[in-house]
C-alpha cells in the first residue's frame, strides 16, 4: 500500500526545487519579528511543529573581506525591501509510538493559510491543552490573522500496515502491526481555523508572548487601541488592560491574569490613580521604567516590581525571579521570590513571601553616571542629560559645546532608568561635554499614536525632534541650575553642537550636518543607513510602505551636496545587517560633489564593533575628530 508506506515514514524532507531550509527561523524572523525558533514540540510530545522556507526569491548578496583579497566573497541571501521575501511554510509532524513507546515513524501535515496575502509568520505558541496558535500578517503588517492549528482526532476506523521482510536465506522475519489514523473530511491535522483578525491603518505592533491562550481556553492578543492611544491586551476580543499601561511584553498567562510588562502613560493614566505601592516614586513610572505588573481580566492590576528601572520576571507555581537595573544599581539585580504558606499558633492560615537575593559578581564600571532626566520642548520629549563628573577637569566650567547622543528610530528608546545606558555617555561628558539623549517620535513607549507619527516621515520628524531638544537646552539646564544651587550646571555652547550614533543613530547624525548645518556643527555617523532600500523588508516597509518615492524622501544620499560641516563615517566591512555598501553610496555621493568628508572602514567588523580594542580607538577617534572640528 503506497499511502501506508508513506505514513510510516518521516516525511519531512523539502521540496526538490529552490534552497529549503528545515528548522530554522529565516533572517527577517530573527531580525525583526523576535522569533529565532524553527521548530516546536507539542506539550505532550506527540507532534512537532516546524518551518521550512525557501529563500531563493530573495536576491543574493556578497559580502567580501577587502583585507584578504584571496578570500572569496560569502554569498547570502537578503531580504531586501521591495523585493521578494523567502517562502516560508510549517509542517505539523505527527509521531508514532509503538506499545514500548518507540517512535517508528511520522506522518506529515502541511500547515495551510492563506501565504498569498499573509507571507510574514510572526509568532508561534503551543499551549498544554489546546491546540497550537500562530500569528500571520500581511506585506504591510497592517491586516494579522491568528489561527488555530487542528491536530486533528482519528476516527474509529484505522488502517493496519503490515510490516516486515525477508532475511538473504528467504526466511520470513516476524511482522508487525501498525494503526495508521483516518480523518474525517476536513479534520485532518495541519488545517487552520480564523481566531481573531485585526487591522491598523499604519501597521501592528508584534507584541512578545502573544497570542496566547490561558489554561482554561479563553485567548489573549496584542491591541493597538488608538482611540486611547495605549497598547493593550485583550481577552477573547474585549480590551482589558487599563488605558495609559502600555503593554511592551507578556511574560506568564493564567486564568487569573497576565504577567506583563508596561510603561506608563502620565497623561493617560495620572499618579492619582496609581496604586499605593508606586505612590512614593509615581513621576518615575513612565516611558523611561519598564515595569512588571500583573493584570487581572476584570481590568484591575498591581504592579510587581517597585523601583523604576529596566525590569523582566519569570514565575512558575509559587516562585518567581525578578530581574533588572535601575539607575542606583550598576549591576543587574537578581531575586528569588516565595510564597510560603504558613499557620500561626491559632491555627489561621498565614502567607508570607520569602526573597533571596542572588548574587551577581560581574564587574563594574567603578562611578555613577551624573544622570540628569528632563523633558524637553512643546512635545515634551524625554530626555537624558549627562554632566561632567565632580571629578572631570571640565566639572566647573561655566559653558560647553554639547553632543547630541540619539538613536531616535523606530522602536527603541534609549532614555530608560537603567544606569548601564549612561555609561559610555559619562565619558563622554568628562571630555568637556553635555551629552543629550533624546528620545524623538517613533521611539515607543509612549502609545501608538507616538510611534506612528514617523509613518513615510522617518528622516524629516526624527530630525525635527532632535532640532527641538537642542533649541530647548538652555532652559531646561536654567532649571535643572535652579534646582541644584550647590552643583554647578553649566550652559550649552549652541554654537559648538555635535551629533553621534549608530545604525539609525548614526543616519541621524548624518542627516543632521546634512539637513541642519545651522543647528549641526559636526558629527560621527556610525554604521548609518543611508539608503533604505538597502535595508530588510520587514522593518523598513513597515515604516516607509511599497511606494519607491517615499524612500527616495527618506534616504539622505541625494543630500550629499548640502554637506558644508565635518563629517566622519564609520562602518564594519562585515556588516550583514546594515551592509557597508550604504556609507560607500553616501561617500561616493560626496565626492561626486567634492565634498570633504572622513570615511572610518572596520575590516571584519561586524554590525556592532565587538574588538575591545577596537571600540576603545573608536572613541578616542571620534573624540579628537570633534574636538578639532568644534575648535
Amino acid at each position: 500500500d503506497e499511502e501506508a508506506g508513506d505514513a510510516i515514514s518521516v516525511v519531512a524532507s523539502a521540496p526538490q526545487n529552490g534552497e529549503w531550509k528545515i528548522g530554522l527561523a529565516e533572517f527577517a524572523a530573527g531580525e525583526e519579528m523576535d522569533r529565532y525558533d524553527g521548530f516546536w514540540w507539542s506539550p505532550d510530545s506527540k507532534y512537532v511543529l516546524f518551518e521550512t522556507y525557501d529563500e531563493s526569491p530573495e536576491p543574493i548578496w556578497h559580502l567580501s573581506d577587502p583585507a584578504n583579497p584571496t578570500n572569496p566573497a560569502q554569498a547570502n541571501r537578503y531580504p531586501q525591501a521591495l523585493t521578494a521575501n523567502a517562502d516560508v511554510r510549517l509542517t505539523l509532524l505527527e509521531l508514532g509510538y509503538d506499545s514500548d513507546n518507540c517512535c517508528y515513524g511520522a506522518i506529515a501535515n502541511e500547515v495551510q493559510w492563506d501565504h498569498e496575502s499573509y507571507e510574514y509568520l510572526a509568532a508561534v505558541s503551543w499551549r498544554e491543552g489546546h491546540d497550537p496558535i500562530i500569528l500571520v500578517q500581511d506585506r504591510l503588517q497592517q491586516h494579522d490573522q491568528v489561527l488555530a492549528i487542528h491536530v486533528g482526532e482519528p476516527i474509529a476506523t484505522m488502517r493496519d500496515a503490515e510490516n516486515g521482510f525477508t532475511d538473504d536465506n528467504g526466511d520470513e522475519v516476524e511482522t508487525f502491526s501498525i494503526a495508521i489514523p483516518e480523518y474525517a473530511e476536513g479534520e485532518r491535522p495541519g488545517t487552520t481555523r480564523v481566531l481573531e483578525e485585526h487591522g491598523n491603518d499604519y501597521w501592528l505592533d508584534l507584541i512578545h508572548g502573544t497570542p496566547a491562550f490561558t489554561p482554561d481556553g479563553r485567548l489573549i492578543c496584542a491591541m493597538n487601541d488608538m482611540d486611547v492611544d495605549t497598547n493593550r491586551l485583550t481577552v477573547d476580543g474585549t480590551p482589558f488592560t487599563p488605558a495609559g499601561l502600555q503593554v511592551r511584553e507578556v511574560l506568564d498567562v493564567t486564568d487569573d491574569d497576565v504577567l506583563c510588562v508596561v510603561q506608563r502613560t502620565p497623561e493617560i493614566l495620572p499618579e492619582s490613580d496609581l496604586p499605593f505601592l508606586w505612590q512614593s516614586n509615581a513621576s518615575d513610572h513612565d516611558a523611561r521604567s519598564f515595569d512588571v505588573v500583573s493584570i487581572r481580566y476584570d481590568g484591575t492590576w498591581e504592579p510587581l516590581t517597585y523601583a523604576p528601572g529596566q525590569w523582566s520576571m519569570s514565575r512558575a507555581g509559587n516562585g518567581c525571579v525578578v530581574t533588572g537595573r535601575g539607575m542606583d544599581d550598576a549591576t543587574v539585580q537578581m531575586q528569588h521570590c516565595m510564597n510560603i504558606a504558613t499557620t500561626d499558633e491559632n491555627g489561621t492560615d498565614v502567607a508570607s513571601m520569602v526573597v533571596a537575593p542572588i548574587e551577581n559578581h560581574a564587574e563594574t564600571p567603578g562611578f555613577t553616571p551624573n544622570v540628569h532626566f528632563t523633558r524637553l520642548g512643546e512635545r515634551e520629549l524625554y530626555t537624558a542629560i549627562v554632566l561632567p563628573s565632580s571629578d572631570s577637569e571640565y566639572a566647573h566650567e561655566a559653558i560647553l559645546p554639547v553632543l547630541m547622543k540619539p538613536y531616535g528610530g523606530p522602536g527603541f528608546q534609549q532614555v530608560i532608568e537603567s544606569q548601564s545606558f549612561y555609561w559610555d555617555a559619562q565619558w563622554w561628558a568628562d571630555q568637556g561635554y553635555i551629552v543629550v539623549t533624546t528620545d524623538g517620535r517613533g521611539t515607543t513607549g509612549r502609545g501608538p499614536q507616538w510611534d506612528r507619527a514617523i509613518y513615510e516621515t522617518m528622516k524629516s520628524v526624527t530630525l525635527e525632534d532632535q532640532i527641538d531638544a537642542v533649541r530647548a537646552l538652555p532652559e531646561a539646564l536654567e532649571a535643572l541650575a535652579g534646582e541644584n544651587a550647590a552643583a554647578n550646571v553649566p550652559q550649552p555652547d549652541l554654537s559648538r553642537v555635535a551629533m553621534i550614533g549608530w545604525s539609525y543613530g548614526g543616519f541621524l547624525s548624518a542627516l543632521a550636518v546634512l539637513e541642519a548645518p545651522e543647528t549641526f556643527a559636526a558629527a560621527c555617523a556610525g554604521a548609518p543607513p543611508t539608503d533604505w532600500t538597502l535595508y530588510d523588508t520587514h522593518y523598513t516597509e513597515r515604516y516607509l510602505g511599497l511606494d519607491p518615492a517615499v524612500y527616495e524622501r527618506n534616504s539622505i544620499i541625494a543630500d550629499a551636496p548640502q554637506l558644508d560641516r565635518p563629517l566622519m563615517l564609520i562602518h564594519g566591512f562585515a556588516d550583514d545587517n546594515v551592509t557597508i555598501a550604504h556609507s560607500l553610496r553616501l561617500s561616493q555621493a560626496l565626492m561626486a560633489t567634492g565634498r570633504k568628508h572622513t570615511f572610518l572602514p572596520l575590516t571584519g567588523i561586524t554590525h556592532m564593533t565587538n574588538d575591545e580594542t577596537v571600540a576603545e580607538n573608536l572613541l578616542i577617534l571620534q573624540r579628537d575628530f570633534l574636538a578639532e572640528a568644534l575648535g
